[in-house]
């Protein structure tokens, strides 16, 4: 018989009492009778927020409440609003719901508006969610999550805490990037057979918690900083939230069910269907020092790289064009580099005289896009936009010529300046994508650049015209994708997920190892199905650890230490398999340390419509072991399945039940892999 999670919102009132409702989760409707029994009249949802320093646990309760039923442009998705109006305290509270049951799944964002003529009390302790899960089971409670970017091997590594009684669980990221050095995603697995994933969309400083107490585990995530009054007629917003309810023998049915709701309700979509990210190639990665990225390219070797590409015949379907095309980017005799050149965002006419139009043109007559690096909200004193609108960039304490500015995208007249120029210079060069990268902290120029007794309002403001900044980005280039990139993947959060997507996970490629690509490759999948990195060598074992659901070439297809019939295999092998990158994620190694020289790694993606998949693994240079043997998953113990490999001849056969019981892998020689495909 199967079991189900019993939801209960424990809400702990000055007195110190527990009140609430619990509401089960049938077998069938299960997700709308939860939302149901949570948001109703006289009930107190799952979210708060502290009114002149009082709980809304404490009052909501009693607020006019109303339920409206909203138009869903989006199939398979029922919207609801749900609002709570306190006429005493002149503030409303509005709660919009996306249910979507194929999936278990709930998203949802709550606006809160002073309806009065004065300034309301101060609005704080902003909470999407404030709930529990409460299970009936003795056991362990396990929260698995990722650690998010340090730039190191590290990133993204899987952790896994077992919630102790009493004990409070907190995560915070760093310096106002999402996920610098924390992830705002969670697996919550309870000894019940179930759990939820929590997704928090917030691309500021955002806080989550999670507290066991008896037989409940409470649920805590909103923005971390926030205390204001509120003028009349102003609103504020709490971070999206996303819960996506599972059951099965293990966690990874919740992590495969995220993955499989991500792709069909919350990424960028085209005729129905997730847009996938691009397999892409730069042009010849790293110039020579002191030129810095791409500043020394110019228009006739960037031509010739494409026609080198289009003569190899590797395909891409996008060029990437990184930092440095920009004015001023070239002048290293003067100590000038592309870091310290940003707000000088037109084209370097000494390079590209005639713009990168000839560029754009040569890539789409090879049948490719062009993509191009943008890094606007960064601004270096002295720079074209600094000097025409200085009024329009945040400054903090002690501030120099060389500390950057922080150009404020909470000023909807600097943000609609900023869209035009960067939207004309797209159409004036012919670019198809947009790549955003973001190389400071942001946290302490909001902090000093709020104004008196409205703490958090400039992050506030200035993370809602980054949604703004996007959104109308993509109305007026439809078919644009977003590679959202800071410092690699340190804004990678629920709400920046439907706009975009990481083709560069972490800085840490700029260190060349590829085992750290393997670990960021294994961490990542349990939550984002989409993602990439770059290659800088051919060499199968290099190539392979890069390999996601994306994936940027930057060979330098000029060498001659390159070949090229090597490098056409590993794009070959990589095409094949790359639709599984989209399918069900199952880590088979050890996640203790993925850091480690001495071990095996490896994972299986596996295609339930079809019943196929492939295994990818990987010997490291230290692991003394030539063999290794992993347990597959989602397979049908009485099918036979049919193995073969990329890496040697011939086929064998085997049930189900056979290779979910131990598969042995081979690998000879240290700083090998294999890839493994089964029907």
């Amino acid at each position: 018989m199967k079991k189900y999670l019993i939801f209960a919102l424990l809400l702990f009132f000055s007195s110190g009492l527990l009140t609430g409702r619990e509401a089960e989760m049938p077998e069938t409707g299960g997700i709308n009778a939860w939302v149901a029994a949570n948001f109703a009249k006289g009930v107190v949802p799952p979210f708060s927020f502290d009114y002149d320093v009082v709980n809304s646990d404490c009052f909501i309760g009693g607020w006019q409440f109303r339920k409206e039923s909203v138009p869903s442009d989006e199939p398979g998705v029922e919207k609801f609003k749900f609002t709570y109006t306190g006429r005493r305290e002149g503030v409303r509270a509005e709660c919009l719901l996306d249910i979507i049951p194929e999936y278990d799944a709930l998203r949802w964002t709550v606006y809160i508006t002073n309806i009065s003529a004065t300034d309301s009390k101060n609005v704080s302790a902003l909470r999407a969610l404030n709930a529990s899960l409460h299970y009936s089971n003795d056991g362990e409670c396990r929260l698995h999550y990722l650690e998010g970017s340090h730039i190191s091997k590290a990133d993204y590594h899987p952790r896994t805490e077992v919630l102790q009684e009493g004990g409070n669980v907190q995560f915070v990221p760093a310096g106002g990037r999402s996920s610098q050095e924390q992830f705002p995603y969670y697996n919550l697995e309870l000894p019940d057979g179930n759990g939820v994933v929590v997704a928090v969309g917030w691309t500021g400083t955002w806080i989550s918690e999670f507290e066991k107490t008896g037989n409940s585990v409470k649920m805590q995530a909103g923005m971390k900083t926030f205390d204001s009054y509120l003028h009349p007629g102003e609103t504020v917003r709490t971070p999206l939230v996303g819960l996506v309810f599972w059951e099965g023998d293990d966690r990874m049915a919740g992590h495969n069910k995220f993955r499989r709701f991500s792709l069909a309700h919350h990424t960028r979509m085209k005729d129905g269907r997730f847009v996938e990210y691009p397999f892409s190639c730069s042009f010849n990665h790293r110039d020579p020092y002191p030129c810095q990225e791409y500043s020394c390219l110019t228009e006739e070797m960037a031509v010739a790289v494409v026609e080198r590409y289009t003569q190899f015949g590797f395909s891409p379907e996008v060029f990437w064009l990184d930092a440095g095309w920009f004015t001023g980017a070239a002048d290293y005799q003067h100590g000038k580099s592309w870091a310290n050149t940003v707000g000088n965002w037109s084209v370097d006419k000494g390079k590209f005289p005639r713009g990168l139009k000839p560029v754009s043109d040569a890539v789409h007559r090879a049948g490719a896009k062009f993509l191009l690096w943008f890094e606007p909200e960064r601004v270096m004193k002295g720079t074209d936009w600094a000097v025409k609108h200085p009024e329009w960039l945040l400054e903090i304490e002690g501030s120099t010529d060389e500390t950057y500015r922080l150009f404020d995208m909470s000023n909807p007249e600097a943000r609609a300046w900023m869209t035009s120029e960067i939207a004309g210079l797209m159409r004036e060069n012919g670019v198809d994508y947009y790549r955003q990268d973001f190389n400071m902290e942001p946290d302490k120029y909001w902090e000093q650049n709020d104004e008196p007794g409205r703490r958090g309002m400039k992050e506030m403001r200035y993370i809602e015209g980054e949604y703004a900044f996007l959104d109308t980005l993509m109305q007026i280039f439809p078919d644009m994708l977003i590679d959202n990139c800071a410092s690699g993947g340190r804004r990678l959060d629920f709400e920046m997920q439907k706009r975009s997507a990481p083709l560069w996970r972490s800085d840490y490629y700029h260190y060349d190892d590829p085992d750290g690509y393997q670990g960021h490759t294994v961490g990542l999948n349990f939550f984002l199905p989409l993602h990439g990195t770059g290659v800088l060598t051919d060499d199968p074992y290099s190539f392979r650890c890069g390999m996601s659901s994306a994936l940027i070439l930057n060979w330098r297809v000029t060498s001659k230490y390159n070949n090229v019939l090597r490098m056409r295999k590993n794009v070959e092998e990589y095409l094949a398999i790359r639709p599984y990158y989209y399918e069900d994620y199952y880590p088979l190694c050890q996640l203790d340390d993925l850091t480690a020289d001495d071990i095996w790694v490896a994972y299986q993606m596996h295609r339930p419509s079809d019943d196929t998949g492939v295994i990818v693994a990987f010997r490291r240079p230290g692991a003394p072991e030539d063999t290794y043997t992993v347990k597959l998953c989602g397979l049908d113990p009485e099918k036979e399945y049919t193995v073969t490999s990329f890496d040697f001849e011939g086929e064998s056969h085997f049930t189900g039940a056979e290779l979910a019981a131990g598969y042995t892998l081979e690998i000879a020689e240290p700083r090998g892999s294999l890839i493994i495909q089964y029907r």
